[in-house]
């Protein structure tokens, strides 16, 4: 007997596991400093470590389509037809993973005409009959009809490709019902969206199962059409043409003519110098370690791949010692807080030492550091500014007047459309260095972990400050970092709520929610769950016979804009209800978000985010108190839960008028338009009069509408189709509106459609103080990528500069209050808009700081106007 034991035959989909690799991990989180992307590189390559740790094969190779096009898309031109362009940030990956795979002894195979999938059956197939076990990896359900008793199919799960399913003939008929073989009966039958082969109509996985089960095959299925009753019959008979086609592609080939058998592609010895090239230009470090380790070779990895650097060991100082060292240390210091049981742990580095500081509540042990921070001529550098005087509040520590350098702030500037990378990424990135200990058992055990980040935090800080461009360093120095202070205070204090009045509305809200929910279920005559998409559709498409809405990847829309969409053109109690349904539970969530929110105190705290966005426009969370609606009914009444403290004789609000529209009249230079405004007209009723050529006493509400729409629409990139829809007019209308607004605004139209090109040339937008935000996407070969920048780009020069121009007045306004010694106190701000607790005796005060320093936050070609109000609450105090 041959004791000799059975070989194991590895054969991977290269590009069905790298795409989902791709979309698995963050883009931003993967880019070399060269630029290039390497999230599917990483991802593919971390899981292939894992496979050859978990089942050990003995041969492998890793299959690549050679392009989209093969012998299905010859008879199918629209095969895959759905699939939009590759992604750019994608494009370059695979040969570089290719690269990679060859560094470690791994075959690629291509072929052309056929995609990848046909090289994993046909190597299966020769595998089985040469007396290999047989594993295939990939994530195209196209492969389970090649399961047999010797051939399993590892299938990523729908949390990546770190986790796979394993697929024996039991599981499929588990998972599917039907045997391996006959799986491609049912998908013919259902068909593939993501190949674009569409199914018999009305026909899901069960009845095709059914059918499958009861006649054995397809083709048995067929001859048997005329024994199926009803819809789905008909269709059936009407439609096989499709089923026919459909399993014809998706039956995979096995005969492959491939250069290669399965015992060509024994495994072979890994190039550890090729490695350590390649992965080095990809910046792997880990997994450079796991492969050398894989190889035998313990060698030191080479220069190209980060390597971890020699930190210096912390020295925990308090009281005298802590104070002689900042005596000596006065260059600016990095430190980190962080929150610990019962007390502070601080680290502080100039650099080349690391103090720790431990702090416990109550004591006065860490003095030193508390009045250092006060101290007006020292520096300080923070990772997270605003966070960490938080947690000095917490402890009962006073804030330092000002924040001379914040990381997390400068590496958003610096690239604000991503993701904030974290202080190793950023190490790693600027550095070239890793923030992993040289020793795993370093800092271990010794209460300080987390403090030798401050050393990191001095030496990468002003290497990214540095970084910036000199209009955007200017912008951070003279706008982002004085806000912080400003905006620390504005969480701590809070606005005054009226909790009552919230939990009453939200009561309200939900029985209003639980009648529409009944009249929906009336309107049908059963249950359903209204917050799922496949009910919805079960019930819209399949019991009402409603026209189909946009295809999804999960059937077709059933959100807000389709459902509008679909009760204009077929109306029906049950959209009626549905729509009510949904509009009450939002509210009810914003309105128990809220609610839930209010402090001890009787106040709202809400947290600000600097870094939110990409045009440096503040976001608001936890709660989130810029969707709460404005000019509707319920809208009032939850502005009326804001209100002013009990301190406090009212609330004012100062809100900047149609300030998007004053920054592009100065951005264009149209006379028309700064004329109107600095003659202080209606701007949309000037406008109308101009676009239809008459008096302005003549412009009806509808004109208005239309130059208002036309006005905004503009700024955002809206097409004539785009208008016609949110007008409700033809699209000849449209367009003729818009020749016509141009025909009178040529420098509007002339502005628009140099930002874009200028910034296609430059890489990105500017707003008028010099903050930049970039837009690579604009020379995307990627249609629909490019065209959503173009959009973006047209506004974000005007979004840019309203943010800038609120967030200078806000720093103005907050000195002016202290210089004055005034007790009001700036406790919102809300988009163009800030709100005030008002003390007494302040308002007149109050008002005309505000409005002056909100005037001459910017010198535009047209005057900034301010809106004020004031009330006992937000709603009242509105303009």
């Amino acid at each position: 007997m041959d004791s000799k034991p059975q070989p194991t035959l590895m054969v991977i989909d290269g590009h069905s596991l790298a795409f989902r690799a791709f979309y698995a991990l963050p883009l931003e989180s993967f880019v070399t400093p060269e630029g290039q992307h390497t999230n599917a590189i990483h991802g593919f390559l971390s899981m292939l470590l894992s496979l050859l740790k978990n089942e050990k094969p003995t041969h492998l190779a890793v299959a690549f389509d050679v392009s989209r096009y093969s012998f299905r898309t010859r008879e199918y031109p629209e095969y895959k037809g759905t699939r939009g362009e590759t992604p750019p940030e994608f494009v370059g990956q695979v040969p570089l993973l290719q690269k990679a795979l060859d560094a470690m002894g791994i075959h690629t195979i291509q072929k052309e005409d056929y995609e990848a999938d046909d090289i994993l059956a046909t190597l299966a197939a020769q595998g089985e009959e040469s007396g290999f076990k047989v594993l295939l990896v990939s994530g195209d359900r196209d492969t389970l009809q090649l399961v047999t008793p010797e051939v399993t199919v590892l299938y990523p799960s729908s949390r990546g490709v770190s986790e796979l399913k394993r697929y024996t003939p039991d599981a499929v008929v588990e998972r599917y019902g039907i045997p391996p073989a006959s799986y491609p009966d049912i998908a013919a039958l259902v068909g593939e969206t993501s190949d674009n082969l569409i199914g018999i109509d009305k026909v899901g996985e069960k009845t095709a199962v059914k059918w499958i089960t009861q006649y054995g095959s397809l083709d048995e299925l067929l001859a048997h059409a005329d024994d199926i009753p009803g819809v789905v019959g008909g269709n059936l008979r009407e439609q096989k043409d499709r089923a026919l086609r459909n399993r014809k592609l998706n039956t995979l080939v096995k005969d492959v003519e491939l250069p290669v058998t399965p015992s060509d592609l024994e495994r072979r010895n890994i190039n550890t110098e090729a490695v350590k090239g390649i992965f080095g230009q990809l910046r792997f470090r880990t997994l450079t370690e796991r492969v050398l380790a894989l190889a035998g070779d313990t060698s030191v990895v080479t220069a190209d791949v980060p390597p971890p650097s020699d930190t210096p060991a912390p020295q925990a100082l308090l009281d005298e010692e802590l104070a002689r060292w900042l005596e000596k240390h006065t260059d600016p210091l990095a430190i980190v807080v962080r929150e610990v049981p019962h007390g502070l742990l601080c680290g502080l580095s100039d650099g080349t030492e690391v103090i720790a500081v431990h702090h416990t509540h109550g004591s006065k042990d860490a003095l030193p550091l508390q009045h250092a921070l006060r101290e007006p001529h020292r520096q300080w550098w923070w990772l997270h500014a605003k966070q960490d005087l938080h947690h000095l509040a917490e402890a009962g520590w006073d804030a330092p007047e000002t924040i001379d350098g914040d990381l997390r702030v400068a590496s958003w500037m610096m690239m604000p459309g991503r993701k904030i990378p974290t202080l190793a990424q950023l190490v790693e990135e600027k550095l070239g260095e890793s923030t992993a200990p040289a020793d795993p058992n370093t800092l271990l055990d010794t209460g300080d972990e987390g403090v030798v980040d401050s050393w990191w935090l001095h030496r990468v800080y002003p290497v990214v400050r540095d970084s910036l461009a000199a209009s955007q360093k200017t912008v951070y120095e003279d706008v982002e970092l004085p806000l912080i202070p400003i905006l620390w205070k504005m969480e701590r204090l809070g606005i005054a709520s009226n909790r009552a009045a919230l939990e009453e509305l939200n009561s309200r809200l939900l029985g209003e929610a639980a009648e529409y929910q009944r009249l929906a279920f009336e309107a049908i005559g059963h249950e359903v769950n209204l917050g799922s998409p496949k009910q919805l559709q079960g019930v819209l498409f399949d019991e009402l016979n409603m026209p189909k809405t946009r295809q999804t990847k999960t059937g077709y829309s059933t959100d807000q804009q389709a459902l509008a969409e679909l009760q204009e053109s077929n109306p029906h109690p049950f959209l009626d209800a549905l729509l009510g349904h949904r509009d009450q539970t939002k509210l009810h969530q914003i309105v128990e978000g809220l609610a839930t929110a209010v402090g001890e105190d009787g106040r709202l705290h809400t947290t600000f985010d600097q870094t939110g966005t990409s045009t440096g426009r503040l976001s608001s969370l936890e709660p989130n108190l810029q969707n709460i609606p404005a000019r509707t009914e319920i809208g009032h009444e939850i502005r009326a839960t804001f209100v002013h403290g009990v301190e406090s004789e009212g609330l004012l609000t100062a809100d900047y008028s149609q300030i998007e529209m004053r920054i592009m009249a100065h951005f264009s230079g149209d006379e028309a338009l700064i004329e109107a405004f600095r003659r202080g007209e209606d701007l949309h009723n000037y406008v109308g009069a101009q676009v239809f050529q008459v008096e302005p006493d003549d412009v009806t509400p509808q004109m208005r509408t239309k130059v208002k729409a036309m006005s905004y629409g503009l700024a955002y990139g809206l097409s004539a189709y785009g208008l016609a829809k949110q007008l409700q007019i033809s699209p000849s209308e449209a367009k003729t509106l818009m020749s016509d607004y141009f025909q009178r605004f040529g420098k509007v139209r002339d502005y628009l459609r140099d930002v874009v090109e200028t910034a296609r040339t430059a890489g990105y937008t500017e707003t008028l103080f010099g903050r930049q935000r970039p837009f690579p996407e604009l020379n995307s070969s990627n249609r629909m990528a490019r065209e959503a920048a173009e959009r973006a780009a047209l506004n974000a020069p005007m979004q840019g500069t309203a943010a800038d121009i609120i967030k200078r007045a806000m720093i103005t306004i907050d000195q002016k209050l202290r210089d004055q010694s005034m007790s009001s106190a700036m406790v919102l701000q809300v988009h163009d808009e800030l709100i005030f607790d008002v003390a007494p005796g302040e308002r007149a005060a109050l008002e005309a700081l505000v409005t002056s320093e909100m005037e001459n936050a910017a010198e535009l070609a047209v005057p900034l106007e301010v809106n004020l109000g004031f009330g006992p609450n937000w709603d009242q105090a509105a303009h």
